[in-house]
């Protein structure tokens, strides 16, 4: 066994589309346009949306290394900009059950969590990630530089 922690790396630019994709799902149970919610609006464009979704959740769990897909490099730019173009134009053309109806909270946060999955897949294609690295007790409990005083915290205890 290794007595080195291991460092961890969180990919930015999916963990940001897979936060965007949670957000469109959760947007479609919420209303869109007037009592009526996206499932209950759309024919197959919540179908769709649910999967594109779900794209960007495995292809966060393919980046941690969780999951094999056989996904290219490119899929998650065409999922994220597919998901914001759906959502702008439920927008900008209402379906007909939401034609005489006002523009609801889900919709708001539909569109947002679509430009999330674009930002996420802009994002990941500059390859930006956190080092995470787990401390150990021997770690944290240091002392302190020359250059510093002790303070009371660092007196041994009786």
């Amino acid at each position: 066994m290794n007595a080195r922690p291991r460092e961890t790396l969180l990919p930015i630019g999916p963990l940001v589309a897979a936060i965007g994709g949670v957000l469109l799902i959760v947007s479609l149970g919420l209303d869109w346009y007037g009592p009526y919610s996206g499932f209950s609006s759309f024919e197959f464009l919540d179908l769709l949306l649910v999967v594109l979704a779900l794209v960007t959740l495995a292809e966060l769990a393919a980046a941690l290394g969780v999951l094999r897909t056989p996904l290219r490099d490119g899929t998650l730019l065409v999922v994220g900009a597919l998901a914001l173009l759906i959502v702008l134009s439920q927008l900008i053309n209402h379906p007909p059950v939401g034609n005489e109806r006002d523009v609801e909270t889900g919709l708001w946060l539909g569109l947002g969590g679509a430009a999330l999955m674009l930002a996420g897949a802009i994002l990941s294609t500059a390859r930006i990630a956190i080092s995470v690295e787990p401390r150990t007790r021997t770690a944290a409990v240091s002392t302190p530089p020359p250059e510093q005083a002790p303070t009371v915290a660092d007196e041994p205890r009786p």
